[in-house]
Parts: structure tokens; sequence; C-alpha cells
């Protein structure tokens, strides 16, 4: 079917002795000389016999390895092998649990803040769930504490992240005060900024380098709510955006592209280029197919090449519009070659595989692949090497 590159986020871990018996988060170290002070927060990567105590957790590769006599000691399984110093860890020895909430190799570390949301997107990939999940938001605050200062870049992610109204404002003042070099990027419906109070708390963190994602599926208020199954949606964004703009803060206007909004994308652009020729980017996505957009793939799922000249026409509108625009989720062979320049290698590298075709594909290096979800239910007939 192809390769297959997708990096595993979480699995089951062998506990070699008497493991820990609640969550905690661990930097991942494979430095076994560090103080009993800064070791008791770190996991200490090793398959030396000889272990110092101190540290919070030991994970080894080998099975031959020996258990540290005094610190819980866990066997990680194959598919964590790529498990290195200066990852950020949620261990639950409860259940002999692993999951990586931080890679400090990679360029698409998002938090899960939420999975709560007041839309019901058709295609959501985070499907929302009316729970208490507060104790994320909690997590975010302390994973925060654990990360390196030089992280180049975070997103924020939900749900709706703004739900949680003044806290989700602190959480981000605190990543201010915490990481102050590291550009945030946070997915929002944006509709909470209609509150032009909000959007000042929000504009008084005085960020230098933060922006929101926000949503907007057409220049039809009726398509846009369908979209995202909420009444009234449309107006609420646009006054967010407004709101935001007013306050000098960045704001990124996102498109997934699927059937129910690829025939006013061209419209679309010329909507954001009259009325919204402010926002500092356009982001024109691909569909990733998990989450509802399973379940409603025959009123998604469209074959990118069929909307190819749309996509270019639209890139076009945006672009002699002086707006900068990005394409994301694409693959080179499925798009005209006026594109290829804004097309970005966007799908995070634990989500992207390639298929046989791209093998022996002159532009592989240059292309981000597809979601290892599109090779399992649908892509697209047209996919080809150069």
């Amino acid at each position: 079917m192809g390769e297959s590159f997708m990096l595993k986020l979480y699995g089951q871990l062998t506990a070699l002795n008497e493991g820990m018996l609640s969550r905690r988060l661990l930097s991942v170290t494979d430095d076994s000389a560090l103080p009993p002070s800064d070791a008791s927060t770190m996991a200490l990567l090793t398959d030396e016999d000889k272990v110092p105590s101190g540290y919070g957790a030991v994970f080894r590769r080998q099975e031959s390895a020996k258990a540290a006599q005094s610190t819980p000691t866990y066997l990680l399984p194959p598919s964590l092998a790529h498990v290195a110093s200066g990852d950020i860890v949620r261990l639950d020895g409860d259940r002999n649990s692993i999951r990586i909430l931080f890679r400090k190799e990679s360029n698409h570390n998002a938090i899960l803040l939420t999975e709560r949301c007041n839309h019901y997107c058709l295609m959501c990939s985070q499907p929302p769930k009316e729970v208490d999940d507060s104790w994320l938001l909690s997590e975010a605050h302390e994973l925060i504490k654990l990360m390196p200062p030089d992280v180049f870049e975070l997103m924020y992610t939900g749900g709706e992240p703004t739900l949680y109204g003044d806290v989700f404002i602190g959480l981000l003042q605190h990543t201010k005060d915490v990481l102050p070099n590291t550009i945030i990027h946070i997915l929002s419906n944006g509709r909470a900024f209609k509150d032009i109070a909000y959007a000042r708390k929000y504009a008084a963190i005085r960020h230098p380098d933060m922006m929101l994602g926000i949503p907007l599926y057409s220049d039809d208020p009726v398509r846009h709510d369908y979209v995202v199954q909420a009444k009234g949606a449309f107006s609420e964004t646009i006054a967010g955006i407004l709101n935001l703009k007013s306050l000098h803060q960045q704001v990124e206007i996102r498109i997934v592209l699927h059937k129910q909004t690829i025939g006013r994308l061209v419209q679309l652009a010329e909507f954001i280029a009259r009325n919204l020729l402010f926002v500092d980017h356009v982001a024109l996505m691909g569909l990733e197919i998990t989450g509802f957009t399973r379940a409603n793939l025959d009123e998604l799922w469209i074959d990118p090449y069929d909307y190819k000249d749309s996509l270019s026409e639209a890139v076009r509108v945006l672009e002699v519009a002086g707006l900068r625009v990005s394409v994301y989720n694409h693959q080179l062979c499925l798009v005209n070659r006026d594109v290829e320049h804004v097309c970005l290698k966007s799908i995070s590298d634990w989500k992207a595989e390639y298929m046989d075709e791209c093998r022996t594909c002159s532009k592989r290096s240059c292309c981000g692949g597809l979601f290892s979800s599109s090779k399992e239910h649908k892509f697209s007939a047209h996919i080809h090497a150069f």
C-alpha cells in the first residue's frame, strides 16, 4: 500500500518492578548524573545495569536490561523506540501507559486543551464531548513548565479552548511568561471574541508572536453555519475577527476544502479580499479523513484533482489582493503548477504516509505525503510520481 512514517505517540509499557501508582508528567533524559533536585521530574532513558536513585522513572529499550531496585522501571515497546531525551511524557502507573505530549525534535507539537466545543462540524477530526476535562488545562500549565526555553512553536487546540473563558487567557499569559520567545498558534472558532471585552483581555497579553487560526467555510452565512452545525456562527465569527484585528492581533483564516465548501471557494476568496483584507494569513486545507469525516464521507469527499482549477483561482484572487496564502495537506501531483509555490509540508510527522507511487517521485522531498487515515479510507485516483 505504501510507506508509513507515522509515529505512535502512546502505548502500553511493561513494568519491570513495582510501578508508579499515579499519573504524572516526566521529561525524558539520557543523563544519569543529574542532581536529585533535577532528577525527580525526569525519566531516565538507559539500558545500563547501574541506575542512580532519585529519578521519577527509568525507561529501558531492552528486555534483558535489569530493573532499577528503587525506581519504577518500564520497558518501552518497539513502537515507541523513537522516544528521546528532551521529550515530555505522561506516565500512568495505574495503567502502565504512556503518552508523548511533547517531542523535542518535532515541529508539530500541539496541546489538546479540551474536547468540548460549541460547534459540531461535519468534518471534525476531534468530535466534541460534553465532559469535564479541565484536567487537560491544568496539565498544560505543568507541561509548559517542563519545556525547554528554546521551543520554537506550540499549538493549542481543542475542542474550543475559549470555552474556558478567562482561565484560558491565564494559560496564554503563563505560556508567555515561561516561554517568551515561543511562537503560539491557537485553533479557535473565534466566536468568543465577539465580546470586545474578552478580545481586549486576549490582546492585553501582548505576546510578540501569537496567532489565532479561525475557520471560515463560506461567504454565505447559511452554508458556513451548516458546515459547523451552529446557527448564527458566521456572524459571531466575523465579529470576532473584526474585534481581534481592531486590537492589532494576528488572525489566520482556515478553510477546509471538501464538497460543502469547494462550490463557493472562489467567492469566499473574493469575500476575504474585499472585507477581511487585513487578516495575516489564509490557509486552504485538504480534508483529513478521521472523526466525523468518516461518517459524513459521502457528503464531504471530492477528489482534490477535480477542484484543482478552483484552488488555483482562489489562490490567485488572494495573492492579487496582497494576502499571504498557503495550501496545506495537498499532494503536489494533485495541484496545478501555479499553486506549488504555496504548498507546504503541513501534515504532522506522526500522521504522514506515502503511497507506493511516491517511491520514485522526484518531488517527494517537497511533498508532505498524505494522512494515514486517507490511505485507510479514501484517496485520490490521480496520485502519481513526477
